[in-house]
């Protein structure tokens, strides 16, 4: 084989797959420009349709609502227990139930603006029930002293009898 067939033929495949490799890049180029391009009048066109119509969109919320009347007359059990709530309990999560929650949780050093906060709910006593757990022993559950309990105390405020 002569020597200019033997320096032709490698640089052959190598221009053929360099020019494979400059076309695919052009292509891939071209259609995520296309595609950006198809999203931006879609966008356009469809913020330009909504603008026609003068209905008003109507928000969903999202959670719970409300709090039971069983669980708010366990709640209230639990502040008239620690004498943030005076009265009986009523079941009506009421600004009476919801003021005394906010100063329980203000005396804890916790956030205030939402009510009734996870830690304070644990704290009274109310925290869920790890009876069911298949490995209570490893489950990851928080300390007392995690949620700002004295190890002296139990939930609710009652001290251990010793």
């Amino acid at each position: 084989m002569p020597i200019e067939r033997r320096i032709f033929h490698p640089l052959a495949v190598f221009t053929a797959m360099l020019v494979l490799a400059v076309a695919s890049a052009a292509t891939t180029s071209s259609q995520a420009k296309s595609k950006h391009a198809k999203q931006s009048t879609t966008h356009a066109s469809s913020s330009h349709h909504s603008s026609k119509h003068s209905s008003k969109a109507v928000a969903h919320s999202r959670g719970q609502r409300s709090i039971d009347e069983e669980r708010t007359v366990a709640i209230q059990n639990a502040l008239i227990r620690e004498h943030y709530l005076a009265g009986e309990p009523t079941g009506v999560w009421d600004s009476t139930s919801k003021d005394a929650m906010l100063r329980y949780q203000a005396a804890n050093g916790w956030q205030t603006k939402i009510t009734p906060d996870s830690r304070a709910l644990i704290k009274l006593g109310l925290g869920p029930d790890h009876k069911g757990l298949l490995n209570p022993e490893t489950a990851n559950i928080p300390s007392p002293h995690e949620l700002g309990l004295d190890s002296r105390t139990q939930p609710g405020g009652a001290a251990d009898s010793e």
